[in-house]
């Protein structure tokens, strides 16, 4: 978002913070925390205003394709699951450096979501993009069941019968 990270504005910043404090039909925030780079400065700087603000927010790793798939090619399945080890540390990290924040305030709601736009398993299938999908539909309560006229149950909304695959790369 503008005011945040590389190149940022100090008063689009200010201004972006006054959108969402005010923003009474907000319900969740999403902040992206690059894998390869943790809790930034201005990353923790943002989670106090979030906090600070009561303003409901989740973390989502990003990037964590440089972690699973180094060099861009696939690793054997041996190193595979050692990034995967990594990976899972690299979360639990952040989520100490994140419980760690001393300011009053709700902490980041749900599970950190790891996530890459830049690598796909197979054609569609982007790493994680689907559990971000999740996280947003359950934010916005459109993933509560409902009995639908037919009988079936479906979820609000989407006329979907089940939850996504919870496949981690899905």
């Amino acid at each position: 978002m503008p005011g945040y990270g590389h190149k940022s504005r100090n008063e689009w910043g200010e201004e972006i913070m006054k959108y969402l404090a005010g923003r009474k039909q907000l319900v969740r925030t999403f902040v992206l925390i690059d894998s390869m780079h943790g809790v930034k400065h201005s990353d923790e700087a943002l989670l106090q205003a979030l906090r600070g603000s009561a303003i409901s927010h989740q973390v989502v790793l990003s990037k964590v394709d440089r972690i699973l798939f180094p060099k861009g090619r696939d690793p054997s399945r041996q190193m595979l699951q050692r990034n995967a080890t990594v990976l899972q540390q690299t979360a639990a990290s952040i989520r100490d450096r994140l419980d760690s924040i001393d300011v009053a305030g709700p902490k980041p709601l749900g599970e950190i979501v790891g996530c890459s736009a830049a690598t796909s398993l197979e054609r569609g299938k982007w790493l994680g993009i689907n559990n971000l999908r999740w996280a947003v539909l359950s934010a916005t309560g459109l993933n509560q069941k409902r009995r639908s006229p037919s009988g079936l149950d479906t979820y609000k909304g989407e006329g979907t019968t089940s939850e996504p695959a919870n496949a981690e790369y899905s």
